[in-house]
């Protein structure tokens, strides 16, 4: 069963907090929002509490990035990043290999537009919807 949680601007520190906090590694974070709404910030703030170095900006046009991570407990993990507002169809994402890595649990995967592809999301996906 799909996990659901609502976030605005104003509680995406919170949220990135929690979540920081409790990710074991094999998650996936659905996000859903219209423009603007605070996905690719709350997904900033994501990695700078799993110890990313890198900057994190909107893989809009590469569709995907990925950075070495820490889960709170110290243990190493890749955190994907994709965004998916350019993407037509699932078989365009899946040729990003998302489902090979998707639920392993040395990774935290966030998609940015998820609802493009919520047929295809695991049972067990976190969906967060942002409200402007």
């Amino acid at each position: 069963m799909k996990s659901v949680l609502k976030a605005s601007l104003k509680t995406l520190d919170r949220l990135a907090e929690e979540l920081a906090g409790n990710l074991k590694g094999g998650e996936i974070l659905a996000l859903v929002g219209n423009l603007g709404a605070g996905k690719t910030t709350f997904t900033q703030k994501l990695a700078r509490k799993l110890k990313v170095k890198a900057s994190v900006l909107s893989p809009t046009f590469v569709l995907m990035n990925l950075f070495k991570a820490k889960l709170k407990n110290g243990r190493p993990i890749t955190l994907y990043h994709l965004d998916l507002y350019r993407t037509r169809d699932f078989a365009e994402v899946k040729a990003l290999g998302i489902t090979e890595f998707w639920g392993q649990k040395n990774s935290v995967t966030v998609i940015e537009w998820a609802d493009k592809i919520k047929k295809h999301l695991p049972k067990n996906a976190i969906v967060i919807y942002f409200q402007n």
